[in-house]
């Protein structure tokens, strides 16, 4: 059963990527679900959810061979979203009969999805290498919470950064301690486990570049590196759903 779920989430994901839609049968049976063996985060349309970049989201799963994947004589899933690592042939779509009664018919158009994305200051949510969220951190998650109320919502992306004092590893456990902690708080506030999705970063996207060298010794009591490295300390949110 459990496989049979799977295999009908990576039918979704092949299906979404190519602008396809399922039939009413097949769809009513798939189920959400962002912890399955999938390499994308499938939203409840079964639609690959991306970024305000347009870059499809990455499981844990992911890996070239699981994007370059095909299911049932249908497409890899990763046609639209890793053209650089799916072989173009696998991508070409064979001609579909017409469906009966259908000709001519115009497709119904589906409600356009609606993304807006936050970048919260984690010095604003959490203490310096903490991951309990503050007060202030709170009140910026509720309202975050309210305007996903305001949505038919498919999906939040919660994504923990660091900056780059302390080791990878540390700083990558602190990155995902945080986004799991803006997780728990809007599902306290209403918001579906389901449909929130979290990721750490760690270290390994500042945003700070080369602003902050000459400034001293990498360690947490250097205040005016701290400082300096304020913006790296972040937590990106996406919100995505239809009006």
């Amino acid at each position: 059963m459990i496989k049979q779920a799977k295999k009908q989430l990576l039918m979704a994901a092949a299906l979404a990527t190519l602008g396809l839609t399922a039939s009413a049968s097949f769809a009513k049976d798939v189920v959400v679900d962002t912890k399955g063996e999938v390499p994308y985060v499938i939203d409840g349309r079964n639609v690959v959810a991306r970024s305000g970049a347009d870059l499809c989201w990455r499981t844990g799963y992911w890996t070239p061979a699981a994007a370059s994947t095909t299911m049932a004589g249908e497409f890899p899933v990763g046609c639209e979203c890793d053209k650089d690592v799916v072989a173009k042939e696998k991508c070409e779509p064979k001609a579909a009969a017409p469906a009966a009664g259908a000709k001519g018919a115009a497709p119904i158009a589906a409600p356009a999805p609606v993304s807006e994305k936050v970048k919260l200051a984690a010095d604003t949510l959490f203490d310096f290498d903490k991951a309990v969220l503050l007060p202030a951190g709170k009140t910026k998650l509720d309202d975050l919470a309210d305007k996903a109320k305001g949505l038919n919502l498919e999906v939040i992306l919660a994504v923990g950064h660091t900056d780059r004092i302390g080791g990878d590893a540390y700083n990558q456990k602190l990155s995902e301690k945080r986004a799991a902690a803006v997780k728990d708080y809007l599902v306290s506030k209403g918001v579906a486990a389901n449909r929130v999705y979290t990721e750490g970063k760690g270290k390994k996207q500042p945003v700070t570049g080369d602003k902050c060298k000459g400034l001293g010794k990498d360690n947490g009591k250097n205040k005016k590196l701290v400082e300096c490295l304020q913006p790296d300390r972040r937590v990106e949110i996406e919100v995505i759903g239809t009006k």
